[in-house]
């Protein structure tokens, strides 16, 4: 079981849903949400300024967001170095889009470990931890 997970997406159905798929699929003991790029960067930020952050290491992020998109937000991370600050956190896309080039372009980013379609199952999730337990 992980410790935290942070799900981002701009729907609060979505984000709902996330929360009682992983709850339910006993993934992890905390789920924090935010419902757009930019309160993500604001709160990695945040988690940067203290001593020894603990810090989500899984976050769902979606890519079609208002305000700033999960495009903009890899961007960020990656320009404000939190890919340094935080080596363990891990990145999924759980995005709506089709665009088989939204899947190749996530190749840039090296926290990004995977690529999913809305909306999250407990299957997933289920995969998730059985990829999670043959890594160790």
């Amino acid at each position: 079981m992980l410790e935290q997970i942070y799900c981002v997406d701009d729907d609060v159905i979505t984000l709902m849903l996330c929360k009682k798929v992983i709850q339910r699929a006993d993934f992890a003991k905390e789920i924090l949400t935010a419902t757009n790029g930019e309160e993500a960067i604001l709160f990695f930020k945040e988690l940067a300024k203290k001593p020894a952050p603990s810090y989500p290491s899984l976050t769902f992020l979606d890519l079609n967001m208002p305000i700033m998109n999960g495009w903009e937000f890899l961007d960020q991370y990656l320009k404000s170095g939190y890919n340094e600050t935080f080596p363990g956190a891990k990145f999924i896309v759980l995005s709506s889009t089709i665009d088989p080039q939204d899947v190749e372009k996530t190749k840039n980013y090296p926290m990004v470990v995977d690529f999913l379609s809305k909306p999250i199952t407990k299957e997933m999730i289920e995969e998730l931890k059985e990829k999670a337990h043959n890594k160790k």
